[in-house]
C-alpha cells in the first residue's frame, strides 16, 4: 500500500470526520428557542457561546464516535468547519464547563415535546389501537462520581443520577424525562408530570394508591403491577375468554381496592387481572402477577399484552446507556447531566425521525458511518431498507 497517497487521500477528506454538522446544523432552528437562556447571568455582556450552540456541540457529541470526552468536544471547537456549520467560536474547557451551570435544562423540556409530537408511530394495529396512548413509565441510574455531593445514592462512594422517563411505546421514543438524584422518588415524579389521554403501564414499584387515583383523576388510565397481599373485595367475577387464557390470565375480577388501613381513597371500582408469567419463583411456586387497571372495557388478554409492553423502556434504557453512551457524565453538576440526558433524547428522537425506524446499534452505528463519509446515502438507504424487508417476514 502507497503510504503517502494514503496520507494525501486523508488530507484531501479530513473534513468527513464532521460531515454529520450538515444534520446537526438543521436542528439550529428547532434549538432557537433557548439560545438566550442563561444570558441574564452574562452581566458584563461578552458571552461567546450560547445555549444553542452549547446544545449542538453535545448533539455532535452523540453521533460522532471520536468524541468522548468534554476535553474532546473544546478541540472540536478549534475546527473552522465546525465554527461555521454551528455558529459558534473557539470555547474553551472552562466556557464548556460553565455552560453545564448556566444553561437552564429544563428549557429542553419544550424541544423534547415538540419532537415527540413530530414522531409518527412506529407500530399499527389492532393493540396500537386498543391501547392507545401505552406509556411506560420507569426510572434508570446513571453511575456518578464520589465528588458528585448531590447525587445521592447508596453512600459517598456509590452515587448516581436518576432518569425518570415516561416512554411512547407505539411510537418508540421518549415523551417526557426528568432528572433526581439516585434516591429521587419515582412515584413523585410521575405524579408532577401526569397527561390526559395516556394508558400509563407502571411496575410494582410504583404500587401506590392515591397515585392510582391521581391518574384516573387527571383523565388517563393506568395498568399497574400492585403487590401479592393487595387487599381487595371481590365485586364481579368475569369469564376468562380463549385469547385470555392463551396469554396466561388466571383470573379476571371487579373489585373495590384497598381497605381502611390503605386509606379508602378509591372513587370507582377498579380490575384485578392475575396472569401467570410462566416462571417459578423463590420458593419454587408458579409466578403470577396482580395487575390493577381501571379499563373496564378491555379483554383481559390486552390488560396482559399492556404491561408485557412495559419492557420496551427496558430496552430503550440499554440503548440510552450502552450505545447512545449516557454512562458516561460530561458534567458533575444536577443541571448539566439533565442537559446531556435531555440531548441523548433528543437526539433518540432524531433517529426516529430521520429513518422511521426505532433506533437499534445497527442502525446507529450506519449513521455514524453515514456522518463520517464512510457510508454514502444510497448505503444508508439500502440498510434501511434491509430493516423493512426484515420486519416484514418476521410479520
Amino acid at each position: 500500500m502507497d503510504c503517502g497517497a494514503a496520507v494525501a487521500r486523508a488530507a484531501q477528506n479530513k473534513s468527513l470526520t464532521i460531515r454529520g454538522l450538515k444534520q446537526i446544523k438543521r436542528l439550529l432552528p428547532l434549538l432557537a428557542c433557548v439560545h438566550d437562556v442563561g444570558t441574564q447571568r452574562d452581566r458584563a455582556g461578552n458571552r461567546e457561546l450560547f445555549f444553542d450552540q452549547y446544545a449542538a456541540l453535545i448533539l455532535l457529541f452523540f453521533f460522532n464516535p471520536t468524541l468522548k470526552t468534554l476535553r474532546g468536544l473544546q478541540r472540536a471547537t478549534n475546527m473552522a468547519k465546525v465554527r461555521k456549520k454551528l455558529g459558534c467560536s473557539r470555547t474553551s474547557l472552562g466556557s464548556l464547563s460553565e455552560a453545564a451551570r448556566v444553561f437552564d435544562a429544563e428549557a429542553l423540556q419544550a424541544i423534547v415535546a415538540e419532537l415527540a409530537q413530530q414522531v409518527l408511530p412506529l407500530h399499527r394495529g389492532k393493540d396500537a389501537e386498543l391501547l392507545r396512548g401505552l406509556t411506560a413509565v420507569d426510572g434508570t441510574l446513571l453511575p456518578a462520581l464520589p465528588k458528585m455531593a448531590w447525587a445521592l445514592w447508596v453512600d459517598e462512594e456509590h452515587r448516581a443520577a436518576k432518569l425518570h422517563l415516561h416512554f411512547d411505546v407505539f411510537k418508540g421514543i421518549p415523551c417526557h424525562a426528568s432528572v433526581t438524584d439516585g434516591n429521587g422518588n419515582e412515584r413523585e415524579q410521575l405524579r408532577a408530570a401526569l397527561e390526559s389521554k395516556r394508558l400509563y403501564v407502571i411496575d410494582r414499584g410504583y404500587a401506590e394508591y392515591q397515585l392510582f387515583q391521581d391518574i384516573i383523576d387527571a383523565r388517563s388510565s393506568f395498568i399497574g403491577r400492585i403487590r401479592d397481599n393487595a387487599v381487595y373485595e371481590v365485586l364481579e367475577e368475569r369469564p376468562l375468554s380463549e385469547d385470555a387464557r392463551k396469554a396466561g390470565v388466571a383470573r379476571d375480577c371487579v373489585v373495590n381496592l384497598g381497605c381502611e388501613q390503605s386509606g379508602c381513597v378509591f372513587k370507582q371500582p377498579l380490575r384485578v387481572v392475575a396472569v401467570a408469567t410462566g416462571k417459578t419463583d423463590k420458593q419454587g411456586r408458579p409466578e403470577v402477577l396482580l395487575l390493577a387497571t381501571n379499563c373496564l372495557d378491555l379483554d383481559a388478554a390486552w390488560i396482559a399484552l399492556g404491561y408485557k409492553y412495559r419492557w420496551t423502556i427496558e430496552l430503550f434504557f440499554r440503548w440510552f446507556k450502552c450505545i447512545l453512551g449516557c454512562q458516561h457524565l460530561l458534567s458533575t453538576c444536577r443541571n448539566g447531566v439533565a442537559i446531556q440526558a435531555y440531548l441523548a433524547l433528543i437526539a433518540s428522537m432524531l433517529v426516529v425521525l430521520w429513518t422511521g425506524r426505532k433506533p437499534n446499534k445497527a442502525t446507529f452505528e450506519m449513521l455514524c458511518f453515514f456522518f463520517q463519509g464512510w457510508a454514502s446515502e444510497a448505503e444508508l438507504l439500502a440498510h434501511l431498507l434491509s430493516l423493512g424487508e426484515t420486519q416484514s417476514k418476521k410479520a
